[in-house]
């Protein structure tokens, strides 16, 4: 996975599809969530799985309307399309993403 700054936040209004995993340093479930998407990443290595830090992100976390971490977002054409809070199991994550997948 990719770590992100706000700064770069801005190419996926410039992608056909993204995913971006937003999380924060002491969320115990954020860091399982992110062993998941790491095994998930290695799966679909076509596939980039960015990564940012929802605590540098105030502005995005309002207009993107996050309600908590982890949070996965699957990006369309710069919209959101896809909101993802529940990370059940690698299986549940690998099925949701391989369709993104080149």
């Amino acid at each position: 996975m990719i770590e992100l700054k706000e700064k770069q936040l801005d190419m996926f209004a410039e992608m056909d599809t993204g995913i971006l995993y937003l999380y924060t340093p002491f969320c115990g479930t954020c860091q399982l969530a992110k062993k998941m998407l790491t095994v998930v990443d290695a799966a679909l290595p076509s596939l980039n799985i960015y990564m940012a830090n929802l605590n540098f992100l105030p502005k995005q976390a309002l207009d993107w309307g996050i309600e908590s971490v982890p949070c996965l977002l699957v990006f369309e054409n710069g919209s959101v399309v896809q909101k993802k809070y529940a990370f059940h199991s690698v299986e549940h994550i690998y099925q949701i993403l391989k369709e993104y997948a080149a």
